[in-house]
């Protein structure tokens, strides 16, 4: 994707004397709001600051004034409790500046997706006095670019009954459905002041606290106080590559505001043909760009486009969308509306939590009854990446809480928590410690799958809430200390000749379905090979067995190919640990369909790798004189190999 900018816009010279009239300083600008009315202000970087400070000046002239925003950066004067008479604040999302005010009652949150937010302010239900916004001067033809935030503010202005206009040179032209005619602005305030800027590095707390409290004892609890610590790095770090690893090339990308969601950007950088339809774009999207992996060339609506609505970050970000061909900024309504957002094939959507219960419902907005950041434009991009063909909607967040002491995957969500994201719509759930897919899966599933990516503490206690819920069965007391997500190490693929990739991991307990649902689509010579016994079924302690292992003296792996709802596994090898002759005896299964084609040679190999690595001497093996093509892999496998044979089983020895 080339970069081509144009560093000076056909500003008109004159337009200061060409619209003098229109003309005010701040002051005189806001001399024109009355007590009681209705007043918005610009969104992100592009709050009209000078304006925002001119009007808490007058705040002794003024009672009841409400004020409406939504995401806002930098100063909130106006949000403080001595002026609570003057200025009531009612937001759309609780960004920092304003989110003591509304924790405490002297401020109000309005729960809204971002798509309604423009029905909400032109049908009438909310309406508007006064839109306080920043923008361009105009070019010749007299238009003026919104910049940076055109998102719910192009509504606002449509809507407004006077509109004061900060009219700044530093803000940034920006091509799309960004233009207002400057005849179609009340009021122009020149104002040649930086904006506000989040540079790089700058973590963002949205939906993403790690709170400081009294610790409850092993407490599976969500955090109910303010943030204090971060994620650490190597936190980050897992999550962004559990992300990645969900995005495929050609994939069209949302990637929310905040560490988590921006986690993934480092690990895009060797994807190809990514494409950008997103609610905001930060500084990581110039890397992305340069980086090649951005091009938009497999977008199905925009191709070739950038699509956002806000630009939050650095003067390096301003100035890089700046007249830039490749961005097209379009008001909230095109770029959350989920019907235009599920036509893009492959749209891929991630976004964060503040905990997500063992049912799937998904918290985003609060701490339990105390509000925290917003709805935002989750629920748009989750519904609309779910209505994607190959679409993916994807919740990431760290496993705990309070530097550990607490889970935030959880058995029930506190009292007062807000579900954005509700059971029935959730579709990927992604942590440090993995990735849970809960899209069409029972309650015991998602149980299964939400307890394998949290924090290994944790793990044991929602264990044992589930099945005080009966979410599980009572049996399952019995995994208590064995569930244990397999590790990342022995990941590896191989190509058929075919073409056909098969890729290889480790046993996860969520695997327990498709592990059944491989054992009943065996032949009964394939069942007979493997345990040396007519089975017409598997019993669910054995099945078991296979699945909850430790990964150290008992390792486990399964062979997968892509489906549509995730994966099917074809084939499972493994080799359990005799600790006291420092040998393992190893075993593998491919399905029938699967089976002549290299896969039962390659997981011997793959096993034998691991094992060396892990200090075993060799393995041993069980083998029916039938089963030739078991004794042909023993037989070839490159090592020093004795076997003896008695009853129609051929013992193997091996010695790495």
């Amino acid at each position: 994707m080339a970069v081509v900018t144009v560093d000076i816009p056909n500003y008109d010279a004159e337009w200061q004397h060409r619209y003098h009239k229109m003309i005010l300083t701040p002051e005189q600008a806001v001399a024109k709001i009355k007590p009681g009315q209705r007043v918005f202000i610009g969104t992100g970087g592009a709050q009209p600051l000078a304006l925002v400070r001119a009007l808490v000046a007058r705040h002794r002239e003024l009672t009841d004034l409400q004020v409406l925003q939504s995401l806002t950066f930098g100063e909130a004067p106006y949000a403080i409790k001595e002026l609570a008479d003057h200025f009531s604040v009612n937001t759309f999302f609780v960004s920092d500046n304003i989110r003591q005010m509304v924790q405490e009652g002297y401020g109000n949150y309005t729960p809204i997706a971002l798509s309604d937010i423009p029905r909400l302010l032109s049908s009438g239900e909310m309406p508007l006095d006064v839109a306080l916004i920043q923008v361009t001067p105009p070019d010749i033809h007299g238009r003026c670019s919104l910049g940076i935030s055109v998102d719910i503010v192009r509504t606002a202005a449509a809507n407004a009954g006077l509109i004061i206009a900060q009219v700044n040179p530093r803000m940034p032209w920006t091509l799309g459905n960004s233009f207002l005619s400057i005849l179609d602005l009340d009021i122009l305030v020149p104002v040649d002041e930086p904006l506000v800027e989040l540079p790089p590095g700058i973590r963002v707390r949205t939906a993403n606290p790690t709170a400081t409290r009294p610790a409850y004892s092993g407490s599976v609890l969500p955090p109910t106080e303010e943030p204090s610590t971060e994620p650490s790095e190597e936190v980050v770090k897992a999550i962004g590559q559990n992300l990645a690893s969900l995005v495929e090339d050609g994939s069209t990308l949302e990637i929310g505001i905040g560490t988590i969601p921006q986690s993934v950007v480092p690990y895009l950088k060797n994807k190809r043909d990514l494409g950008i339809h997103s609610e905001l774009v930060t500084d990581s999207i110039i890397e992305l760009v340069e980086s090649g992996a951005v091009t938009g060339a497999q977008k199905s609506t925009d191709r070739g486009k950038i699509v956002t609505t806000l630009a939050i970050g650095s003067r390096r970000l301003y100035d890089y969308v700046h007249r830039n061909p490749l961005f097209s900024f379009n008001p909230t309504e095109y770029v959350n509306d989920p019907v235009v957002i599920g036509q893009q094939n492959k749209m891929v959507a991630i976004n964060t939590a503040l905990e997500v219960d063992l049912t799937g419902q998904v918290c985003a907005d609060s701490l339990g009854t105390r509000f925290y950041s917003g709805a935002g434009g989750q629920a748009d991009f989750n519904q609309g990446a779910g209505r994607s063909l190959g679409g993916r909607a994807i919740i990431a967040l760290p496993s705990t809480a309070e530097g550990g002491k607490v889970s935030r995957i959880v058995a029930t969500l506190r009292p007062g928590a807000g579900v954005v994201t509700t059971r029935t719509a959730v579709h990927y759930v992604v942590t440090e410690y993995g990735i849970a897919y809960l899209r069409g899966k029972s309650v015991q599933e998602r149980v299964m799958a939400l307890i394998t990516i949290a924090h290994p503490d944790f793990r044991e206690q929602l264990l044992a809430k589930a099945i005080e819920y009966h979410w599980l069965h009572p049996e399952m007391a019995d995994l208590e200390g064995r569930i244990f997500v397999g590790p990342e190490e022995v990941r590896t693929s191989t190509i058929l000749d075919d073409g056909t990739l098969v890729r290889f991991r480790a046993m996860n307990p969520t695997d327990e379905p498709a592990t059944r649902d491989l054992f009943y689509s065996l032949s009964q010579q394939t069942l007979y090979y493997r345990y040396m016994r007519n089975l017409e079924h598997i019993p669910r302690q054995e099945l078991r067995n296979y699945v909850y292992i430790d990964h150290r003296t008992q390792v486990a792996i399964v062979g997968t190919i892509p489906e549509a709802h995730g994966e099917e596994i074809i084939a499972i090898g493994g080799y359990y640990l005799n600790q006291k002759t420092n040998r393992a005896e190893v075993a593998f299964i491919v399905r029938d369909d699967w089976q002549g084609r290299g896969i039962g040679t390659f997981i011997f190999k793959h096993l034998a790798a691991i094992a060396k690595r892990n200090g075993i001497a060799g393995f041993t093996a069980e083998v029916l004189t039938a089963n030739k093509p078991m004794q042909a892999i023993l037989d070839h496998s490159n090592m020093k190999v004795r076997r003896t044979h008695g009853d129609g089983v051929f013992h193997y020895e091996l010695d790495f």
